[in-house]
């Protein structure tokens, strides 16, 4: 269940089935059942329950996840937010659970220390405005106490949208939604409020999505799997592939190490660091199977001497940026790059990291315009601060997915916003929130190796939004395999060796046919 739904076209989801006659009250009393059947799953013993309720579709799912614990034998209090509109699913839901003799109680009464366990029912993911008065106060009640807290579909105050706490929001340890997540499920700080996820069917066909057509989707392998580079027994290292990796001077060649190797560990068959004659010795003190390739300081020779490598070597993807430092060279040579699809070379991809990236922070429409003419695949990986440096005046007020969107569309280029919520967008608006990593992530150098892995699957004939993908829940899963052997102490350098157990873990997995969106 990969795709995800915003808001609106979760609402379309109902509407679509309540159409197809099933009745929405009968939805509503699904969602009850799942929440319930969870709760006392997960919490057997935990009798005393809170179920905090609002006066929309969430409050309607709490009136009925508490009149079904009730059954099951639990002491359930309901707190309301305040009426339900009239003849809507919520005062039915209401009505029901008091004609069971349920006791409601306004919302400003409620203690957190006279419960066991707390439902927060208050707010769907449909919040447009921020949380004020008692909600916001209950909330606060919520997340001061020590208690464990159930969200009923989102955590209160977390935008369904964007995942960005609207004023306030409630921290949750489980959350159970419906049919399938939504962007506030999987972008920060949403998700780390959200707790443990569970996803529960309420009996809304997967058809309605082919009349809704997502193009926001969760990266897991089923996604791209199909599409990872698969080659025949007869293949040989030309075809699998030669990736070039750009390196800057000799005090900083790690970078273009890191990624020369996390290309040639994803398969590509030929791995080529192009560096300034000044680090070529201490490159090859390094690198074995990798080759060096000299490239002189001449300006007026440089075109010429990376064109002609480009052809004699036949290389199929690039990488420039990665530890580069001198960003007036990186921009020349990314005119370079961007002119050879008109020199009959055999390049495809071109990525842009770091410096190549942070080159063009004053002219960002001179690269957009190059990168559109030039004809070659862009995809372009900034963290935080290089995509600001880069897009920042086109994409304010926007939330993180509609940014990468933005970015992607303006540049031409597949866009990789990195971060604990990773964002990969083509300018087709087609998106993918990485949901897998962890914190062993956030050390030096790891972004470098992930330029390399993209290059390399890209040389290898993966289309490049499938390779980028794939790319960024690979690099992602390396940090789980690492966490199995250390809670700490993960280096950029370890992420090449883990790529040998991803691949193990991804042959275990079953890999479906692509979405026809990828």
């Amino acid at each position: 269940m990969i795709e995800l739904l915003t808001p609106n076209e979760m609402q379309l989801a109902d509407r679509l089935t309540i159409d197809s006659g099933i009745d929405g009250y009968a939805l509503m009393q699904r969602a009850g059942e799942a929440v319930s059947q969870t709760i006392v799953a997960q919490w057997p013993d935990t009798k005393i329950v809170a179920v905090l309720c609002g006066t929309g579709s969430n409050g309607g799912d709490g009136y009925i996840t508490a009149r079904l614990l009730k059954v099951a034998g639990y002491q359930v209090t309901c707190f309301t937010a305040g009426r339900s509109a009239p003849q809507s699913y919520s005062e039915r839901a209401q009505r029901d659970y008091v004609a069971d003799e349920g006791v409601i109680m306004p919302l400003e009464t409620f203690k957190a220390d006279e419960f066991q366990l707390i439902i927060d029912a208050l707010l769907g993911t449909g919040l447009t405005r921020n949380v004020e008065g008692k909600i916001a106060a209950c909330i606060d009640e919520v997340n001061s106490c020590n208690k464990p807290v159930c969200a009923i579909d989102l955590p209160s105050g977390v935008s369904g949208k964007s995942g960005q706490p609207m004023g306030i929001a409630v921290k949750a340890d489980l959350t159970v939604t419906f049919f399938r997540k939504k962007p506030g499920h999987v972008l920060q700080p949403g998700r780390a409020l959200c707790g443990v996820i569970r996803l529960c069917d309420i009996g809304i066909e997967a058809e309605v999505l082919e009349q809704i057509k997502p193009i926001l989707f969760e990266s897991w392998p089923n996604l791209w799997g199909a599409l990872l580079p698969d080659h025949n027994p007869d293949s040989n290292k030309f075809r699998r592939g030669h990736v070039a990796v750009f390196c800057g001077n000799v005090w900083s060649t790690g970078a273009a190490r890191l990624s020369a190797t996390g290309a040639a560990r994803s398969g590509a068959g030929l791995v080529t660091v192009v560096a300034p004659e000044n680090a070529l010795t201490v490159l090859a003190s390094h690198l074995t199977s990798i080759m060096i390739e000299p490239l002189g300081n001449d300006t007026e020779k440089l075109d010429t001497d990376v064109l002609s490598f480009f052809k004699r070597r036949k290389v199929k993807a690039a990488v420039l940026g990665p530890g580069f430092g001198d960003q007036e060279r990186a921009k020349r040579l990314v005119y370079t790059v961007l002119q050879s699809k008109t020199e009959d070379s055999d390049l495809k991809t071109l990525v842009l990291d770091a410096d190549a990236i942070t080159a063009f922070k004053d002219h960002p429409l001179v690269l957009f315009a190059a990168i559109e003419k030039s004809g070659l695949q862009l995809v372009i990986t900034p963290h935080e601060g290089e995509f600001q440096r880069l897009f920042g005046n086109f994409v304010k007020g926007k939330d993180k997915v509609e940014q990468a969107r933005e970015a992607a569309r303006l540049s031409h280029s597949i866009v990789i916003y990195k971060g604990a919520d990773t964002v990969i967008a083509a300018p087709d608006g087609r998106a993918v929130i990485n949901g897998n990593g962890n914190v062993l992530l956030a050390t030096a150098g790891s972004g470098d190796v992930l330029t390399g892995i993209i290059a390399s699957f890209c040389a290898q004939g993966m289309p490049v939004f499938a390779a980028a993908c794939a790319a960024v829940w690979m690099h992602a899963e390396t940090a789980e395999c690492f966490e199995e052997l250390s809670p700490a102490g993960m280096m950029a350098e370890d992420i090449s060796q883990m790529l040998l157990k991803v691949w193990a873990r991804l042959r275990e997995m079953a890999t479906p046919s692509p979405s026809p969106s990828t």
